[in-house]
C-alpha cells in the first residue's frame, strides 16, 4: 500500500513543514550546534590564551555576575535596547501595513513604489556597507545633506504637529510618542523593507470575493478593513513583530559590548556570559509577545 495514502492530513502537513526547515536544521547541526555548546562551556570557565590554543579554568557563574551586578555598562544598554525595542516595534509594523495597504492598491508606478520603499533595506545591508568601507560609494555627503536639512526643517514640523495633536485633546505620552516617530521616520523606513513585503503577501493572499461580498452588503472601506483586511493579514503581524523584535536585538548596542569584551579586551568567558543573558531577554520578550498576541490572530481555513 502507499505510504502516502496511511497518512493523515495532519502527518502530511507536518512532513511539509519539516521538510521547509530541513536546510536550516541540516546547518544548524553541522554549522551552529558545536559553536553553541562551546559558548555554554566558555560562560562558566575563565579562558586564557595559550600558545597550543586555550586554556579554561571553572569560576561556575562569576561571568554571569561580573555581567550583571559588577559591569557599569552591560545593565543600562540592555535596559535601554529592551526599552527602544518596546518603542520602535509598533511604530516599524503600523507604518508596514500601513504602506502594504497602499502598495497593494492598482495604480500606475506600483511595482516602482514598491522598489523605492525596499530601498532603504539595501542601502542598509551589508553589501553596501562594505563597498563603502572600501571606498567604492560614498554615502556621507548624502547623509549629512539630509540630516541638515531635517535639522532645518524639524524644529518647525515638530512644533506643528505637537500643537495640532494637542488641540486634538491627545494625552501629553502619546504626543510625544507620535512626534518621537516622525523625527525618526528614515529609521522606521529603513527597518520596515521587510515588513512590508510580508504584508504584501499577506494582502494578495486574500480572497477578492470577500471585498465583492462586503461591498454589496454596504459595506465601508473602512469596515472592509477592521472587519476583512486586519483579521486575515493578523497571523504575519506576528511574524512580523517576532522578525522586527529579532531584527532590533541584532543591531542593538548590546551586541557592540559583547563582541568589544571578546576581541578588545580578550575575556571570551565574560563575553560568552553576557550573550547567554542576552538570549534569556530575547526568548523571554519573544514568549511574552508571542503567547500574548497569538490569543489575538485568527486563522482562516
Amino acid at each position: 500500500m502507499n505510504i502516502s495514502r496511511r497518512l493523515s492530513l495532519s502527518q502530511k502537513r507536518g512532513l511539509l513543514g519539516l521538510s521547509f526547515i530541513l536546510p536550516w536544521l541540516i546547518g544548524f547541526v553541522f554549522l551552529f550546534a558545536t559553536p553553541l555548546i562551546q559558548s555554554i562551556i566558555f560562560s562558566f570557565n575563565e579562558l586564557k590564551v595559550a600558545p597550543g590554543g586555550y586554556e579554561l579554568s571553572f569560576i561556575g557563574f562569576d561571568n554571569f555576575r561580573e555581567a550583571l551586578f559588577i559591569d557599569a555598562n552591560y545593565n543600562r544598554i540592555l535596559v535601554e535596547s529592551v526599552t527602544e525595542m518596546a518603542l520602535n516595534v509598533p511604530m516599524i509594523i503600523f507604518f508596514s501595513l500601513f504602506s502594504a495597504v497602499l502598495l497593494n492598491q492598482k495604480f500606475r508606478g506600483r511595482a516602482l513604489a514598491r522598489a523605492v520603499f525596499f530601498l532603504p533595506v539595501i542601502l542598509a545591508s551589508g553589501a553596501i556597507s562594505a563597498a563603502e568601507a572600501a571606498g567604492l560609494i560614498s554615502l556621507t555627503g548624502s547623509s549629512e545633506v539630509a540630516k541638515e536639512l531635517g535639522e532645518a526643517q524639524g524644529g518647525f514640523n515638530t512644533l506643528s504637529l505637537m500643537f495640532m495633536l494637542d488641540r486634538a485633546g491627545l494625552p501629553p505620552w502619546f504626543i510625544g510618542y507620535i512626534v518621537d516617530a516622525v523625527m525618526r521616520i528614515y529609521e522606521i523606513i529603513r527597518s520596515s523593507g521587510v515588513q512590508i513585503l510580508i504584508f504584501l503577501a499577506a494582502l494578495q493572499s486574500v480572497p477578492p470575493a470577500m471585498y465583492e461580498v462586503a461591498k454589496m452588503e454596504g459595506a465601508t472601506a473602512y469596515e472592509s478593513f477592521w472587519k476583512i483586511t486586519f483579521p486575515m493579514v493578523s497571523p504575519l503581524i506576528l511574524t512580523n513583530i517576532i522578525y522586527t523584535i529579532i531584527d532590533s536585538f541584532s543591531n542593538s548596542p548590546v551586541t557592540q559590548t559583547i563582541y568589544e569584551s571578546a576581541f578588545r579586551t580578550l575575556d571570551f568567558g565574560l563575553s560568552a556570559a553576557m550573550s547567554w543573558l542576552y538570549t534569556l531577554v530575547v526568548c523571554i520578550v519573544l514568549m511574552f509577545i508571542g503567547i500574548l498576541v497569538s490569543r489575538k490572530v485568527f486563522y482562516h481555513n
